[in-house]
């Protein structure tokens, strides 16, 4: 690769909202759609948001608590009483009534839309013990029973809440990845003109126009070069680790940033025909077409509806065909309060919330519920290369000739910034050479640079000016080029006095991060822009079984629907804008923390601390929340099953008898034992401790 010099990038842009709208009409919805049927029908969320659930959660929850505390139950538990005064019976009444229409009538609707589709499930589960509780709270009031529960009402309908407010944290993700890649974009654009040039709005250019492309600046179209040689970053688009020298007659990409030189662009694709537009628009169809497996907590509350449903209508007839119409009422309410989802309700939100939290602590950022579920399952790991397996910055990897050459050579790339001449000089500097002061600087755009060092011509230079000065590179520079390095020759005064190799510098963990993975049983990957002798490098190293080189943005995608073929469980870890599709499309999307703002955004789960050895972590912690949430459903479901028969009746010739407040009492202790054990997951380690062994460097 040639060597140039880069400048400093742009500051911030503004977001592009308009150029999310294409991607975001992808079959006229938006990508940030969430299936979070029972069933996949109806989308019990629909219109609903967090801000909504959290702010009915805290109100209900205020109104909840005098509730409580007049209840003559908790009263009698913990031996306090109210003072009486007029009016205070029917306050329960007021406060429970409000609860349940502020709080409880979004349940109410939802389940309104799954018997639309008849596809019952927890929402419809929620309105029956609400309804019913409702219903006989206000009978006990107007004294047609002789039991009120509007304490239960509150407290289930404010648990919902909660379960649900929980659960809405992980859903819209898509439109923050679409702006952020429309963020690349630049403003605006310097058209050139017969008298000059002026800025006008990327929306305003037009196929053909010629736009000027500053050092630093970023690329506003796609086109083809047609004056200037410049180094262009690609690496936020293509992967590529190292500046493409663009010279006349090769084409670049809009979002890219330029630098050592200016170029002239004419362009050839604007708005939604770019190449960033189109990578944009695959984030949207991933993430929109995704599949989202039924939540656990879904298929058992749809089981337990069934089951209530039936269970509550036997007791009705049974016991009113016995003549005991008061008992058939009364019976029939304490079925459905018995197998009012309390415990269920929290079984999978209560366990994600502990696990988001615990994640976080060991490295782990947790943004889609669903992700962590499927991480369990995962029989193999696609690594992007460039800045997830390697740091994504050139280091010195070695050095051919005299000391004197790189000494030389790190005077000349001293003020220079450029990844390349960055990994000179701190070569120079850790072997502890002393850097003389160069002169007369001059960037040779795209081939390389040069000045005046203690009196002698210095060039430190790439293979196309060592071509056209008519001089042979050293012998070992061809092995270095096989192995993917970066090669570059110092010639001193006209003559070649030495080569050097420089190579994207590999984490220290990643291969420990590849080791625990086959421990594990699961495969390890690699997708790469880079060369195949780039990727083959960092594989033997590494101890990955497959690599995939070359491969375009779009196919990075394809890849990973390719590795996904045979029921195989595919994770995507990458870092880079061109990487986002195929973190949406993989099964669990992981990002590198330190990586881009649209990769972290189409992941479901990202590296904080950049560690690759958190992968392992997370398929560890997605195990251990697995089991917690199977843990809570078998509780939460079976003594539901256990009790229902109870409440029914069955056992009254035992004189055996479950009264309808003691129904309560066990539905709120289930959802203690659930809490409890949600809570035990905060045992789980996940932590590794900081590698401490040499920094490795490959291609």
């Amino acid at each position: 690769m040639d060597h140039g010099t880069h400048q400093g990038h742009p500051g911030t842009h503004e977001r592009h909202d308009a150029a999310v709208a294409p991607a975001m009409a992808h079959d006229g919805r938006s990508a940030v759609a969430h299936d979070m049927t029972a069933g996949g029908g109806h989308d019990r969320h629909e219109g609903h948001s967090v801000a909504m659930f959290r702010d009915k959660f805290w109100l209900s929850l205020a109104l909840t608590v005098p509730v409580v505390l007049l209840s003559h139950v908790f009263q009698d538990w913990l031996g306090y009483s109210i003072p009486m005064f007029p009016g205070i019976a029917y306050v329960p009444a007021i406060l429970g009534t409000t609860v349940f229409v502020y709080g409880g009538m979004v349940f109410i609707r939802g389940a309104q839309g799954e018997l639309a589709d008849r596809k019952p499930g927890m929402m419809t589960l929620i309105s029956m013990a609400i309804v019913v509780a409702f219903v006989t709270s206000w009978a006990g009031t107007l004294g047609l029973f002789e039991l009120e529960i509007w304490w239960e009402l509150a407290t289930l309908i404010t648990i919902m809440l909660l379960g649900h407010w929980l659960e809405m944290r992980s859903i819209a993700q898509a439109q923050g990845a679409l702006s952020a890649l429309a963020a690349l974009l630049p403003d605006t654009a310097e058209r050139v003109i017969p008298n000059g040039t002026e800025e006008v709005s990327i929306a305003q250019l037009r196929m053909g126009d010629v736009v000027l492309v500053r050092p630093g600046a970023r690329v506003s179209a796609d086109g083809e070069v047609v004056e200037g040689t410049a180094d262009v970053d690609e690496s936020m688009i293509t992967g590529e680790s190292r500046p493409v020298t663009k010279q006349p007659g090769d084409t670049v990409i809009a979002g890219t940033v330029a630098a050592g030189g200016s170029l002239r662009v004419k362009v050839t694709a604007t708005g939604d025909q770019t190449a960033l537009s189109g990578i944009m628009r695959l984030v949207a169809q991933a993430q929109a077409s995704a599949s989202r497996a039924q939540a656990l907590a879904d298929r058992a509350a749809a089981l337990l509806f069934y089951v209530a449903l039936a269970a509550g209508t036997i007791t009705l007839v049974a016991w009113w065909l016995l003549g005991d119409g008061e008992g058939a009422l009364v019976r029939t309410a304490t079925v459905l309060v018995i197998a009012c989802p309390h415990a269920l309700g929290l079984a999978i939100p209560l366990v994600i919330a502990i696990s988001t939290s615990l994640g976080a602590r060991n490295g782990l950022l947790i943004k889609d519920r669903m992700a962590l579920e499927r991480a369990r399952t995962l029989n193999m790991v696609i690594f992007d290369k460039t800045g997830t397996l390697t740091r994504g910055e050139p280091v010195l990897a070695d050095v051919s000739g005299e000391a004197e050459a790189l000494r030389l050579a790190a005077a000349v790339e001293a003020d220079s910034e450029h990844p390349l001449a960055r990994a000179i000089v701190e070569g120079a500097k850790a072997r502890g050479l002393s850097i003389p002061t160069a002169t007369a600087f001059e960037a040779l755009a795209g081939r390389g640079a040069r000045a005046e060092v203690e009196g002698h011509e210095v060039a430190v230079v790439g293979p196309r000016l060592l071509t056209e000065l008519s001089l042979a590179p050293l012998a070992v520079a061809r092995g270095w080029g096989r192995d993917g390095q970066t090669v570059l020759h110092v010639i001193v005064d006209g003559k070649v006095a030495g080569a050097i190799a420089v190579e994207d510098e590999v984490r220290p963990e990643s291969k420990e991060a590849v080791d625990l993975l086959h421990a594990l049983g699961v495969r390890v990957a690699m997708i790469t822009g880079d060369s195949q002798a780039v990727a083959d490098s960092v594989a033997r190293r590494l101890g990955i079984d497959e690599v995939a080189a070359q491969v375009l943005p779009a196919d990075k995608a394809a890849a990973v629907k390719r590795f996904q073929e045979g029921g195989r469980k595919v994770a995507m870890v990458g870092d880079g804008v061109n990487d986002a599709p195929a973190l949406a499309t993989a099964d669990v999307g992981i990002a590198i923390g330190t990586g881009t703002d649209v990769a972290v955004e189409s992941a479901g789960i990202v590296l904080v601390r950049s560690d690759p050895r958190d992968v392992v972590a997370a398929i560890e912690l997605s195990r251990a929340t697995y089991a917690k949430m199977i843990q809570n459903l078998v509780w939460a479901t079976a003594y539901n099953l256990m009790a229902i028969p109870v409440a029914m009746g069955l056992l009254v010739s035992w004189g055996i008898e479950l009264p309808m407040s003691v129904a309560a009492i066990a539905m709120s202790a289930s959802t203690i034992v659930v809490a409890a054990n949600a809570q035990l997951l905060r045992r789980v380690r996940l932590c590794r401790e900081p590698i401490a062994q040499p920094r490795v460097a490959t291609a």
